[in-house]
């Protein structure tokens, strides 16, 4: 029987402190992110058995590829925080909204962990960071991890994909890769504040190049991999619908 607890989440994080807004430039990013994963790993490894929760990750070989890379994927709610480190590659960092530095504990792992905040606001300053973003991956060989919805979507379906992170990887003329986590409703649901054990899979799609691609070619790129990712969200989700059973009251 699967164990239920009702959580409260605040800004939808696992919220125990609060963290106040560091400076976000990417030379400060750079000297938090010497070692995320230790970091980040060091305040989450417990929540997982916490909260009940068990990944099930296909596609591994698929992060095996050299050099720098974009990663992107659907994005639920802050659990996919715990997700991430159970996969999250060297040398691996996230853009994030700024607005996730005000959100509690989640706010302050991001910071620890070197995420590379943007004001998605200010176009000007979202196209800068991407530009400043895409020299750092290939003069430090680090891949960076994009949510390209763009924001928290727990409506069965994926939103369409903001352009930020395929500008990106085309101007570094890097891969992407596709990771997509599995429907939390069998297990999490938000507004109603309940939430039981249960099973979340990641499936790793093989990488999309983007060698000799240019601006011209981001619209077809964005909807590729949206198809791609789409396909497979819907397919796992089915899956571990089954596996989870109805969410217990």
């Amino acid at each position: 029987m699967a164990r239920s607890c009702s959580i409260i989440f605040k800004q939808d994080s696992l919220a125990i402190c609060s963290a106040r807004a560091p400076n976000d430039s990417c030379s400060c990013a750079r000297t938090r992110r010497k070692n995320p994963k230790r970091i980040i790993r060091s305040m989450v490894r417990h929540v997982k058995y916490f909260l009940g929760l068990r990944f099930e990750v296909t596609g591994w070989e698929h992060l095996q590829t050299e050099g720098p890379y974009v990663i992107i994927s659907n994005h639920q709610s802050s659990l996919d925080v715990l997700g991430l480190m159970e996969i999250l590659p060297d040398r691996c960092t996230m853009i994030a909204k700024k607005e996730l530095i005000y959100a509690g504990t989640v706010g302050l792992i991001c910071w620890l962990g070197g995420i590379v905040f943007i004001n998605r606001k200010k176009t000007s300053d979202a196209k800068s960071v991407m530009a400043d973003a895409a020299k750092t991956m290939l003069d430090e060989q680090i891949r960076l991890w994009v949510f390209p919805e763009g924001t928290r979507n727990q409506k069965g379906d994926l939103l369409p994909f903001k352009k930020g992170a395929f500008h990106l990887a085309v101007q570094a003329q890097v891969p992407i890769i596709p990771v997509v986590f599995s429907s939390y409703s069998s297990f999490y649901l938000r507004k109603e504040k309940q939430f039981n054990s249960g099973t979340i899979t990641l499936k790793i799609l093989p990488k999309i190049e983007t060698k000799g691609m240019t601006s011209e070619d981001i619209s077809s790129l964005s909807d590729k991999c949206f198809n791609v990712m789409r396909s497979a969200f819907l397919n796992i989700s089915e899956s571990v619908t089954q596996s989870n059973g109805p969410l217990r009251h």
